[in-house]
């Protein structure tokens, strides 16, 4: 059980780090930024929220199959997969939702950057580290969403025992196989994990307001 927590664990944080390198800046630049196409990037982005997980997975499993244009690099049925999986996911639920959030600040702070001569695009930096608080909950939100994943990485990793099987495929498998009270033990643990992680971004919210007042 250690060995597929661990897994989970990377996978996920390793997706969502990804993730957040490209979805926060972009959602910034989408706040901030007015350009053609701009209208039809938001709604492209709200649209990829809802993508279907095995959508996504076999469009993932297609890129990296040996017929498919990543297909040499032998990425497939491998935790690399499953992470450009889960970050495919959640990239877009980064930027829309961090867009939302930084939409204000920008409303709030934009006269002052402009007097000090910071346009649109280089006031991204600022944007994103004011906000960087606030930006936890999208973070999370990002966080929940990969660590609950099961049907990209059931596609393109396999759930091969010992090295793709992560909690949420395990406890898919052990469910199918009527081994109730192991999924149920794989699934407390999972909801413990998460509420941990939540647990632990409130504090860091709270002791930034104590830091801030």
């Amino acid at each position: 059980m250690l060995g597929i927590l661990g897994l989970s664990l990377r996978v996920s944080l390793t997706a969502l780090g990804i993730a957040a390198l490209v979805g926060l800046p972009l959602g910034a630049l989408l706040a901030v930024a007015r350009f053609p196409g701009r209208h039809a990037l938001v709604i492209g982005l709200n649209a990829l929220m809802g993508l279907p997980p095995v959508v996504a997975g076999l469009l993932i499993y297609l890129l990296l199959s040996r017929s498919g244009p990543l297909g040499r690099f032998g990425l497939l049925f491998t935790p690399t997969a499953m992470v450009i999986a889960q970050a495919a996911l959640i990239a877009p639920i980064l930027a829309a939702l961090s867009r939302g959030v930084l939409e204000a600040l920008w409303e709030e702070y934009a006269d002052q950057l402009r007097s000090f001569g910071a346009g649109p695009w280089r006031a991204v930096p600022t944007l994103l580290w004011d906000g960087r608080f606030a930006l936890l909950t999208v973070l999370l939100a990002g966080f929940g969403r990969a660590a609950a994943e099961v049907g990209a990485v059931m596609v393109v990793g396999g759930n091969i025992e010992g090295f793709t099987r992560t909690m949420t495929t395990a406890i898919a498998l052990e469910t199918s196989k009527g081994d109730l009270p192991l999924a149920l033990a794989l699934g407390l643990v999972l909801m413990a994990i998460v509420l941990g992680v939540n647990m632990l971004a409130q504090a860091l919210r709270e002791a930034a307001g104590r830091g801030g007042a």
